[in-house]
């Protein structure tokens, strides 16, 4: 059992480091991650809005058009 606790006295830091490292990469790449999927959202929502305003846009037109003049 003394070699046991010998190994592990050796080995529980790196493998302590690791597990710190490997939560910090993975906080990191979900927050990017959820970023990117924000940005994606407002870029279509803008994207999505702009199109909605320029059909309305041109349907003022057309009834512009359509319309007698006074």
């Amino acid at each position: 059992m003394e070699v046991f606790w010998e190994y592990f006295s050796v080995l529980a830091p790196s493998v302590g480091l690791a597990l710190i490292f490997w939560l910090v990469m993975r906080s990191l790449l979900r927050a990017d991650s959820a970023e990117r999927e924000t940005m994606t959202r407002r870029v279509t929502g803008r994207d999505a809005r702009a199109a909605r305003e320029e059909q309305e846009a041109a349907e003022w037109a057309a009834r512009r058009r359509s319309d007698p003049p006074r």
